[in-house]
């Protein structure tokens, strides 16, 4: 915890208003319904890496790195070397992006989208808990159910996917470190898309 975090906590105010999960932190567990109806608990992951992806399909930010491929390859690349990736949905009814799990699904079949689950967080509950702020927010989590990355996905803000060739990918880095057995080289950045519907 650092020093502004410790102040703020001596001083009786509410930290979750001040700062988000911060890496070196243990990520807050939960449980959360995934698309096809399956409680998910993000403890039940311990002993393996856990990517946790704010998801919202109508967002334009989202769409660059779905149009492009970019996030599917992403997920098909690391679930395969046992990475748990983990898309949550986090838009409340009636706001853009909102999904059930029929539609949650479909959407994943359309896009040929890989993650390990689709959790549904209509509530926002997990959402605020993490303090996501954008789609994609993205946050990786080591073995220990520590935080060693969050923040934006990539290093170029836009939603021109033509962009993603060009840009550094955080989450790549983050997850080839951690997997070689490394710390990771920039372990939080600002996240950019469209704030999370709450």
């Amino acid at each position: 915890m650092n020093y502004l975090r410790l102040s703020l906590l001596l001083l009786g105010l509410n930290l979750s208003s001040f700062a988000a999960v911060e890496p070196g932190e243990e990520a807050p567990d939960f449980t959360l319904t995934d698309s096809k109806g399956i409680s998910r608990k993000l403890s039940d992951f311990r002993g393996k890496f856990v990517v946790l992806e704010w998801l919202n399909h109508d967002c334009p930010f989202v769409k660059k790195h779905y149009g492009s491929g970019n996030m599917q390859k992403l997920q098909q690349e690391y679930t395969a070397k046992g990475v748990i990736w983990l898309s949550i949905i986090s838009s409340a009814p009636g706001k853009q992006g909102h999904r059930t799990g029929p539609q949650a699904d479909a959407d994943t079949k359309d896009k040929k989208a890989n993650p390990t689950a689709v959790l549904l967080d209509p509530a926002g509950e997990v959402g605020q808990k993490y303090e996501a702020k954008t789609t994609p927010h993205m946050f990786v989590l080591d073995k220990d159910g520590k935080v060693i990355y969050a923040g934006a996905i990539d290093s170029i803000k836009s939603t021109d996917s033509a962009d993603v060739t060009k840009a550094e990918n955080h989450v790549r880095a983050a997850l080839d470190a951690a997997l070689a057995g490394k710390p990771v080289s920039t372990p939080s950045t600002k996240p950019y898309g469209c704030s999370v519907k709450y």
